[in-house]
């Protein structure tokens, strides 16, 4: 994953997009990128999107810059966590956004297998 990709990533709201009979896209906020490259979202809502991760461990995540339109998608396969210092870290973050009224209660790990450049243009659909 190169250095605008992480960039944008880091900026930006992702959009979680996962299936089984029928897809899944939600926003999310809480998000980070782990010096390894692997994608992680802590799990506050993400019920049909962990059904559907339980059923086939496929998942896609976009983002975009909506000034600039620069983009990316990002297709892989992801697991859940419920213990580490992952989880920990965003049941921290979460307890504090919302003073303790909820948490998050696990994470997803999601392992980046293809990046593809959404930006409109010459590179629009380029594997990087």
């Amino acid at each position: 994953m190169n250095e605008a990709v992480m960039n944008l990533l880091k900026e930006q709201i992702w959009y979680l997009a996962t299936y089984t009979e029928e897809p899944n896209a939600i926003p999310v906020a809480f998000k980070d990128i782990t010096p390894e490259g692997k994608l992680v979202v802590g799990d506050v809502f993400l019920d049909t999107t962990l059904k559907n991760i339980q059923a086939n461990g496929k998942i896609a995540v976009s983002a975009c810059n909506a000034k600039t339109f620069e983009g990316y998608q990002i297709k892989g396969t992801a697991t859940y966590i419920t213990t580490g210092p992952i989880v920990d870290t965003f049941k921290k973050i979460v307890s504090d956004m919302f003073n303790g009224a909820c948490t998050a209660k696990g994470a997803l790990v999601i392992t980046p297998e293809k990046i593809i450049i959404t930006t409109p243009g010459a590179d629009n659909k380029k594997e990087i």
